[in-house]
Protein backbone atom coordinates (compact mmCIF):
# COMPACT_ATOMS: atom_id res chain seq x y z
CA UNK A 1 0.00 0.00 0.00
CA UNK A 2 1.24 3.39 -0.85
CA UNK A 3 0.53 5.86 1.79
CA UNK A 4 0.80 9.71 1.11
CA UNK A 5 -2.09 10.69 3.95
CA UNK A 6 -2.61 9.12 7.12
CA UNK A 7 -5.55 10.18 9.68
CA UNK A 8 -4.50 9.07 13.15
CA UNK A 9 -7.47 9.70 15.84
CA UNK A 10 -6.52 9.03 19.65
CA UNK A 11 -8.34 8.35 22.09
CA UNK A 12 -9.15 11.77 24.00
CA UNK A 13 -9.05 11.19 27.61
CA UNK A 14 -5.87 9.19 27.58
CA UNK A 15 -2.25 10.63 27.81
CA UNK A 16 -0.79 7.33 26.96
CA UNK A 17 -3.18 7.43 23.43
CA UNK A 18 -1.57 11.26 23.00
CA UNK A 19 1.83 9.91 22.98
CA UNK A 20 1.33 7.09 20.64
CA UNK A 21 -0.29 9.59 18.45
CA UNK A 22 2.38 11.35 18.97
CA UNK A 23 5.74 8.45 18.08
CA UNK A 24 2.98 7.72 15.16
CA UNK A 25 2.88 11.36 14.06
CA UNK A 26 7.08 11.01 13.86
CA UNK A 27 7.24 7.38 12.40
CA UNK A 28 5.42 8.49 9.67
CA UNK A 29 6.84 11.92 9.25
CA UNK A 30 10.50 9.79 8.66
CA UNK A 31 8.80 7.83 5.69
CA UNK A 32 7.79 11.23 4.03
CA UNK A 33 3.94 10.39 4.98
CA UNK A 34 1.99 13.61 5.83
CA UNK A 35 -0.74 13.09 8.39
CA UNK A 36 -3.39 14.85 11.08
CA UNK A 37 -4.11 13.85 14.38
CA UNK A 38 -7.62 14.31 15.82
CA UNK A 39 -8.91 13.65 19.45
CA UNK A 40 -11.60 10.97 19.52
CA UNK A 41 -13.88 13.52 21.33
CA UNK A 42 -14.76 14.73 17.74
CA UNK A 43 -18.42 15.45 16.23
CA UNK A 44 -19.36 13.42 13.45
CA UNK A 45 -19.92 16.90 11.49
CA UNK A 46 -16.20 18.23 11.98
CA UNK A 47 -15.07 14.85 9.83
CA UNK A 48 -16.99 15.24 6.99
CA UNK A 49 -16.34 18.83 6.93
CA UNK A 50 -12.32 17.52 7.09
CA UNK A 51 -12.90 15.42 4.84
CA UNK A 52 -15.37 17.32 2.14
CA UNK A 53 -12.30 20.15 2.11
CA UNK A 54 -9.44 18.15 2.24
CA UNK A 55 -7.45 17.97 -1.39
CA UNK A 56 -7.25 14.09 -1.34
CA UNK A 57 -8.61 11.45 1.06
CA UNK A 58 -6.62 9.79 3.97
CA UNK A 59 -5.06 6.69 2.76
CA UNK A 60 -5.60 4.47 6.14
CA UNK A 61 -6.98 5.84 9.00
CA UNK A 62 -4.91 4.91 12.36
CA UNK A 63 -7.23 4.74 15.39
CA UNK A 64 -5.06 4.45 18.50
CA UNK A 65 -7.20 3.59 21.72
CA UNK A 66 -9.58 0.09 22.52
CA UNK A 67 -12.62 -1.24 20.61
CA UNK A 68 -14.85 1.61 21.92
CA UNK A 69 -12.66 4.63 20.51
CA UNK A 70 -12.70 2.16 16.80
CA UNK A 71 -16.51 1.86 17.32
CA UNK A 72 -17.12 5.84 16.91
CA UNK A 73 -14.74 6.09 14.33
CA UNK A 74 -15.29 3.09 12.29
CA UNK A 75 -19.03 4.21 11.69
CA UNK A 76 -18.04 7.78 10.19
CA UNK A 77 -15.19 6.65 8.05
CA UNK A 78 -16.71 3.73 6.47
CA UNK A 79 -18.91 6.12 4.20
CA UNK A 80 -15.83 7.13 3.03
CA UNK A 81 -14.40 4.09 1.79
CA UNK A 82 -11.30 4.44 3.99
CA UNK A 83 -9.17 1.39 5.40
CA UNK A 84 -9.17 1.52 9.24
CA UNK A 85 -5.98 -0.01 11.38
CA UNK A 86 -7.01 0.58 15.05
CA UNK A 87 -4.08 -0.46 17.43
CA UNK A 88 -4.92 -1.52 21.08
CA UNK A 89 -3.46 1.43 23.58
CA UNK A 90 -3.56 1.48 27.18
CA UNK A 91 -5.79 -1.94 27.44
CA UNK A 92 -6.33 -5.13 27.09
CA UNK A 93 -6.18 -6.90 23.27
CA UNK A 94 -9.61 -5.93 22.07
CA UNK A 95 -11.35 -7.83 19.10
CA UNK A 96 -11.19 -4.64 16.85
CA UNK A 97 -7.67 -3.96 17.21
CA UNK A 98 -4.05 -5.20 16.73
CA UNK A 99 -1.38 -5.10 19.30
CA UNK A 100 0.38 -2.41 20.31
CA UNK A 101 3.89 -3.73 19.44
CA UNK A 102 3.19 -2.69 15.67
CA UNK A 103 3.00 0.64 16.99
CA UNK A 104 5.99 1.20 18.88
CA UNK A 105 8.49 -1.14 17.12
CA UNK A 106 7.82 0.46 14.16
CA UNK A 107 7.05 -2.49 11.98
CA UNK A 108 3.50 -1.04 11.18
CA UNK A 109 4.71 0.79 8.27
CA UNK A 110 6.67 -2.05 6.39
CA UNK A 111 3.54 -4.31 6.98
CA UNK A 112 1.54 -1.64 4.95
CA UNK A 113 4.32 -1.01 2.84
CA UNK A 114 4.68 -4.59 1.85
CA UNK A 115 0.80 -5.71 2.05
CA UNK A 116 1.44 -8.04 4.82
CA UNK A 117 -2.31 -7.63 5.73
CA UNK A 118 -5.64 -8.35 4.79
CA UNK A 119 -8.92 -6.03 4.46
CA UNK A 120 -11.12 -7.67 6.81
CA UNK A 121 -15.04 -6.53 5.41
CA UNK A 122 -17.61 -6.27 8.54
CA UNK A 123 -21.07 -5.27 7.51
CA UNK A 124 -22.99 -2.80 9.34
CA UNK A 125 -26.46 -2.55 10.76
CA UNK A 126 -28.90 0.36 9.51
CA UNK A 127 -31.47 1.70 11.87
CA UNK A 128 -34.54 4.05 10.43
CA UNK A 129 -36.50 5.94 13.16
CA UNK A 130 -40.18 6.19 11.36
CA UNK A 131 -43.47 7.88 12.64
CA UNK A 132 -46.31 5.85 12.03
CA UNK A 133 -48.69 7.78 9.78
CA UNK A 134 -52.29 6.86 8.21
CA UNK A 135 -50.69 7.68 4.66
CA UNK A 136 -48.52 4.91 2.58
CA UNK A 137 -45.71 6.99 3.15
CA UNK A 138 -43.51 6.33 6.10
CA UNK A 139 -41.60 9.62 7.50
CA UNK A 140 -38.36 9.01 8.48
CA UNK A 141 -37.47 10.69 11.63
CA UNK A 142 -33.61 9.18 12.47
CA UNK A 143 -31.65 7.09 10.80
CA UNK A 144 -28.59 5.58 12.32
CA UNK A 145 -25.63 3.01 11.66
CA UNK A 146 -23.96 0.61 13.88
CA UNK A 147 -21.38 -1.88 13.56
CA UNK A 148 -21.54 -4.30 16.68
CA UNK A 149 -25.25 -3.63 17.98
CA UNK A 150 -28.46 -1.93 18.67
CA UNK A 151 -30.26 -2.02 21.41
CA UNK A 152 -33.32 -1.14 22.99
CA UNK A 153 -33.63 -0.37 26.99
CA UNK A 154 -35.93 1.98 29.10
CA UNK A 155 -36.18 5.22 29.18
CA UNK A 156 -34.05 6.93 32.33
CA UNK A 157 -36.71 8.37 33.87
CA UNK A 158 -38.32 4.76 34.27
CA UNK A 159 -38.61 3.47 37.89
CA UNK A 160 -38.51 -0.19 36.35
CA UNK A 161 -36.08 -1.44 33.90
CA UNK A 162 -38.89 -3.55 32.34
CA UNK A 163 -40.34 -3.19 28.94
CA UNK A 164 -42.07 -4.38 26.38
CA UNK A 165 -41.10 -4.90 22.97
CA UNK A 166 -42.70 -6.62 19.55
CA UNK A 167 -40.63 -8.07 16.94
CA UNK A 168 -41.29 -8.79 13.33
CA UNK A 169 -39.09 -10.17 10.76
CA UNK A 170 -39.81 -10.15 7.14
CA UNK A 171 -43.56 -8.79 8.07
CA UNK A 172 -44.33 -11.53 10.07
CA UNK A 173 -45.06 -10.46 13.80
CA UNK A 174 -42.57 -13.22 15.70
CA UNK A 175 -42.54 -12.43 19.53
CA UNK A 176 -42.73 -9.98 22.43
CA UNK A 177 -39.97 -9.40 24.18
CA UNK A 178 -40.82 -8.43 28.06
CA UNK A 179 -37.46 -7.74 30.34
CA UNK A 180 -34.80 -5.14 30.68
CA UNK A 181 -34.51 -4.93 26.59
CA UNK A 182 -33.50 -6.32 23.28
CA UNK A 183 -30.32 -6.38 21.43
CA UNK A 184 -30.00 -6.78 17.39
CA UNK A 185 -26.36 -7.24 16.97
CA UNK A 186 -24.12 -7.91 14.04
CA UNK A 187 -21.96 -10.99 13.85
CA UNK A 188 -18.80 -8.37 14.87
CA UNK A 189 -20.95 -7.47 17.79
CA UNK A 190 -21.96 -10.93 18.91
CA UNK A 191 -18.72 -10.62 21.16
CA UNK A 192 -19.57 -7.70 23.07
CA UNK A 193 -22.75 -6.67 24.65
CA UNK A 194 -24.98 -9.61 23.05
CA UNK A 195 -22.08 -12.15 24.53
CA UNK A 196 -22.27 -10.24 27.78
CA UNK A 197 -26.40 -10.74 27.93
CA UNK A 198 -25.76 -14.32 27.48
CA UNK A 199 -25.74 -14.33 23.46
CA UNK A 200 -24.02 -16.67 21.25
CA UNK A 201 -20.53 -15.66 19.85
CA UNK A 202 -20.66 -15.94 16.09
CA UNK A 203 -17.57 -15.77 13.84
CA UNK A 204 -17.48 -12.23 12.25
CA UNK A 205 -17.25 -13.87 8.24
CA UNK A 206 -20.68 -15.25 8.99
CA UNK A 207 -23.29 -12.90 7.46
CA UNK A 208 -25.63 -13.05 10.05
CA UNK A 209 -28.03 -10.87 12.92
CA UNK A 210 -28.65 -11.95 16.49
CA UNK A 211 -31.51 -11.03 18.16
CA UNK A 212 -31.06 -11.39 21.35
CA UNK A 213 -33.52 -11.09 24.66
CA UNK A 214 -32.02 -8.73 27.65
CA UNK A 215 -32.99 -10.28 30.79
CA UNK A 216 -36.51 -11.65 29.22
CA UNK A 217 -39.06 -12.38 32.34
CA UNK A 218 -40.46 -15.55 29.98
CA UNK A 219 -37.67 -18.74 29.94
CA UNK A 220 -38.59 -18.99 26.56
CA UNK A 221 -37.55 -16.10 24.90
CA UNK A 222 -34.57 -17.28 23.54
CA UNK A 223 -31.74 -15.96 21.51
CA UNK A 224 -32.69 -15.73 17.57
CA UNK A 225 -30.08 -15.74 14.77
CA UNK A 226 -31.13 -14.62 11.58
CA UNK A 227 -29.48 -13.82 8.21
CA UNK A 228 -28.53 -10.65 7.77
CA UNK A 229 -30.29 -9.87 4.68
CA UNK A 230 -33.75 -9.98 7.15
CA UNK A 231 -35.38 -7.17 7.73
CA UNK A 232 -36.39 -6.74 11.60
CA UNK A 233 -39.15 -4.21 12.80
CA UNK A 234 -39.54 -3.09 16.79
CA UNK A 235 -42.24 -1.21 18.10
CA UNK A 236 -42.80 -0.31 22.14
CA UNK A 237 -45.76 -2.18 23.57
CA UNK A 238 -48.35 0.86 24.16
CA UNK A 239 -49.55 -1.02 27.52
CA UNK A 240 -46.06 -0.82 28.54
CA UNK A 241 -45.84 3.33 28.90
CA UNK A 242 -45.01 3.36 24.85
CA UNK A 243 -41.58 4.54 25.32
CA UNK A 244 -38.00 2.84 24.95
CA UNK A 245 -34.67 4.67 24.50
CA UNK A 246 -32.34 3.38 21.21
CA UNK A 247 -28.89 2.90 22.04
CA UNK A 248 -26.23 2.33 19.18
CA UNK A 249 -22.58 0.22 19.77
CA UNK A 250 -22.81 1.66 23.61
CA UNK A 251 -24.08 5.72 22.85
CA UNK A 252 -27.40 7.04 23.14
CA UNK A 253 -29.65 7.74 20.14
CA UNK A 254 -33.09 8.85 21.28
CA UNK A 255 -36.21 7.73 22.97
CA UNK A 256 -38.68 5.31 20.67
CA UNK A 257 -42.56 7.15 20.98
CA UNK A 258 -44.95 4.56 20.91
CA UNK A 259 -46.10 6.32 17.75
CA UNK A 260 -42.58 5.32 16.75
CA UNK A 261 -41.11 2.35 15.37
CA UNK A 262 -37.64 1.42 14.19
CA UNK A 263 -36.44 -0.27 10.86
CA UNK A 264 -33.01 -2.52 11.43
CA UNK A 265 -31.26 -3.94 8.31
CA UNK A 266 -28.22 -4.83 6.95
CA UNK A 267 -25.75 -1.34 6.27
CA UNK A 268 -24.92 0.12 2.97
CA UNK A 269 -21.46 -0.10 3.18
CA UNK A 270 -19.13 -1.93 5.19
CA UNK A 271 -16.46 -1.27 7.41
CA UNK A 272 -13.20 -1.59 5.97
CA UNK A 273 -10.33 -3.17 8.74
CA UNK A 274 -6.79 -4.18 8.10
CA UNK A 275 -5.74 -7.08 10.15
CA UNK A 276 -1.87 -8.10 9.88
CA UNK A 277 -0.79 -11.82 9.37
CA UNK A 278 1.32 -11.57 11.97
CA UNK A 279 -1.48 -10.47 14.46
CA UNK A 280 -3.34 -12.26 16.83
CA UNK A 281 -5.83 -14.32 15.08
CA UNK A 282 -9.82 -14.71 15.74
CA UNK A 283 -9.54 -17.92 18.07
CA UNK A 284 -6.41 -16.81 19.91
CA UNK A 285 -8.14 -14.09 20.74
CA UNK A 286 -11.21 -15.67 22.26
CA UNK A 287 -9.08 -18.04 24.46
CA UNK A 288 -7.30 -15.23 25.83
CA UNK A 289 -10.22 -12.78 26.41
CA UNK A 290 -12.79 -15.19 27.74
CA UNK A 291 -9.95 -17.14 29.85
CA UNK A 292 -10.39 -20.48 27.86
CA UNK A 293 -8.03 -22.99 28.17
CA UNK A 294 -6.64 -23.40 24.61
CA UNK A 295 -4.03 -26.32 24.47
CA UNK A 296 -3.58 -28.19 27.55
CA UNK A 297 -0.61 -29.50 26.32
CA UNK A 298 1.33 -26.79 26.38
CA UNK A 299 0.09 -26.15 29.58
CA UNK A 300 1.04 -29.34 30.59
CA UNK A 301 4.44 -30.51 29.20
CA UNK A 302 5.13 -34.03 30.08
CA UNK A 303 8.33 -34.89 33.10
Amino acid sequence: MKLSLVLIVYRSDSSIALEASKFCEEVLKAKNIKSNRIESDFHKEEIEKYLCKSESKPDIGIVLGGDGTFLKFANVLADYDIPLLSINIGGNLGFLTQEKDFLFDKSFIEILQNEEYIIDLRNRLNCNVYMNGKSSKKKIINSYQALNDFYFKSVEEDISPTNQIQIEIDNEKVNEYKGDGLIISTSTGSTAYSMAAGGPIVHPSIDAMIINPICPMSLASRPIVIPNTSKVIIKPVKKNKGEIKLWKDGSKCMTIKESYFCEIKKGGSACKIIKFKKSTNYYNTLTKKLDWKGDLSLKNPEN
